[in-house]
């Protein structure tokens, strides 16, 4: 019996259902290929992107006088008993060169945020139109080259220089979210974006367990006074992956040079109507109307607010109840992200085994995923307020909780790609700039509510509240969201391309897709051979 198409699972024709693709035409997941370098690829820029937003906060210890500036008084609750571990002072980072109060500080570590926040949606609209990958290069290229100018610009310039040159960090740093987005769209098959998704974004706990101590140990032993060495080695490193990533990868299958003709052949046809062979403009009228894009929107904004919460708000519930600071041990600090990491590569072969399987749609693949990833910390935050004076227990939900979080890269994080493949850039660009500033809240409604009297019962609060935002997001999401790809981002209802277009644009890409005969051609570029190609998803 020969294969048929079914497009009634999810939006998409899955492969082993699509006619012309043999068997031996598949390329399986075991054997790296040319979409698996640009996944480790992708991997590291994450990494390194994360790496580069958070060495500021351990090397801003080390660059501070701590003894020579007035500090406030902190307020300690008295329920629990005092400690004799876990809350040393580090007295070899009290002998920085900088006389910076800690309300400078704080304009300092998060003038990288501002500068990260404002470029996400501009860079997911140029993403779309001009393509993703170059944006993604050059602009870490710049974030890292600019790492090397933080020594000049605090030592030079002070503060103000240094918050200026961070704030630049921040704006190369704003593609690697939408622009990451939009390359897996284009290279990831669907029934292979849950692990390569979690794989991907895992690269962001890779990236902060790696950062955290070595950027301590540079601190302590590098070269030009410590802390400099942070920056010059970690923007080394960054630079180094940038000019690679520049000249090894390519933004789509179809302009890649060398990739294997099955491999291209088998991503071609399984995405079904590729981003990147022909997009139309926006249609925003009809994402604003679509339930499954607000259903990833507020999971995302519950997310970062509950982040928010189990990543800075509980370690200060530790120091002020419970009299342990867990940021003083580097190993338990790590462990949260470590788990989180682990946890989420686990939940993403799960996924795409259950989808794999037959027995588990798309949508119900992304629901469950989504709801170990939110309903999991919620429950953590409850029980860790209810803990008492227990520190090990703490820790342990600490740990726990934010490893289920790693949950939601097989859920609502990747479910961008599941409704809309082509416009996966914007869509993430727009989710991840709310939650970035929905995440602005969590400590703010945490002051505001502990401030003067961190007793159990007012924490209890705060974990309360971030439980229930987690709860209420993830029900909504439960309830709306659809792993089916959306009739606003179905190729078959796109509006004719005139010939003149099609050839205008024909210039940029290359003849070296596999005829309906099974030969390839030698690779030239031609207008021919961009219309195969249209024509090719069209048929699918």
């Amino acid at each position: 019996m020969p294969p048929t198409e079914n497009r009634s699972r999810d939006g998409h024709v899955l492969v082993w259902e699509q006619a012309g693709i043999a068997d031996g035409d598949v390329p399986k997941f075991s054997r790296f290929g040319t979409r698996h370098y640009v996944v480790f690829m992708l991997f590291l820029g994450m990494a390194n992107a994360y790496v580069m937003r958070t060495n500021m906060s351990v090397a801003i210890v080390a660059m501070v006088n701590q003894t020579a500036i007035a500090h406030e008084a902190e307020v300690f609750d008295d329920e629990c008993p005092d400690t004799d571990y876990g809350d040393q002072d580090d007295s070899g980072h009290q002998d920085g060169e900088f006389l910076w109060s800690t309300s400078l500080q704080g304009y300092i570590l998060s003038s990288f945020f501002y500068g990260y926040v404002i470029t996400q949606i501009p860079f997911g609209l140029l993403a779309k139109r001009y393509g993703a990958m170059r944006f993604l290069g050059w602009g870490m290229l710049i974030n890292s080259v600019f790492a090397f100018l933080v020594p000049v610009a605090a030592r030079q310039g002070g503060a103000p220089w240094l918050i200026v040159v961070r704030f630049i960090q921040g704006l190369g740093e704003g593609p690697i979210v939408p622009c990451t987005h939009a390359m897996l769209a284009k290279w990831i098959p669907p029934n292979e974006r849950s692990r390569v998704g979690s794989i991907v974004y895992s690269g962001a706990q890779f990236g902060t367990v790696i950062s955290m101590p070595l950027s301590g140990l540079l601190s302590d032993h590098g070269f030009d006074g410590g802390w400099p060495s942070i920056f010059y080695v970690f923007g080394i490193i960054g630079t180094v992956w940038s000019v690679a990533f520049l000249f090894t990868c390519h933004e789509d299958p179809i302009t890649h040079p060398t990739i294997r003709e099955d491999e291209r052949k088998y991503i071609q046809q399984s995405v079904w109507g590729k981003a990147g062979v022909n997009i139309p403009p926006i249609p925003w009228k009809s994402i604003l109307c679509s339930m499954p894009f607000y259903a990833i929107l507020l999971a995302h904004l519950g997310q970062n607010y509950g982040y928010e919460t189990l990543m800075t708000e509980l370690p200060t519930y530790m120091k002020q109840v419970l009299r342990f600071s867990i940021k003083a041990n580097g190993t338990l600090s790590a462990l949260p992200y470590l788990a989180m990491w682990l946890f989420s590569i686990v939940v993403g072969w799960v996924a795409d085994w259950m989808l794999s399987s037959g027995r588990f749609t798309h949508t119900i693949t992304r629901k469950i995923s989504n709801s170990i990833g939110q309903y999991g910390p919620a429950i953590a935050l409850i029980v860790a307020s209810y803990t008492g004076c227990n520190r090990a227990l703490t820790v342990a939900i600490l740990t726990i909780g934010i490893g289920l979080n790693g949950g939601i890269y097989a859920g609502f994080k990747i479910n961008h790609l599941d409704i809309t493949p082509r416009y996966a850039g914007i869509l993430m660009a727009i989710t991840n700039c709310s939650a970035n500033l929905a995440g602005l809240l969590a400590p703010i409604a945490a002051g505001n509510i502990i401030e003067g009297k961190p007793t159990i019962a007012q924490w209890r609060i705060v974990f309360v509240i971030a439980a229930g935002v987690y709860i209420f997001t993830a029900t909504f999401f439960n309830i709306f969201a659809s792993g089916t790809r959306q009739p606003w981002d179905n190729p078959d209802n796109d509006e004719p391309q005139k010939p003149a277009s099609i050839e205008a644009a024909s210039g940029t890409y290359e003849n070296g897709h596999a005829h309906g005969n099974g030969t390839t051609p030698t690779t030239t570029t031609t207008t021919a051979t961009y219309r195969n190609v249209a024509n090719e998803q069209r048929q699918l």
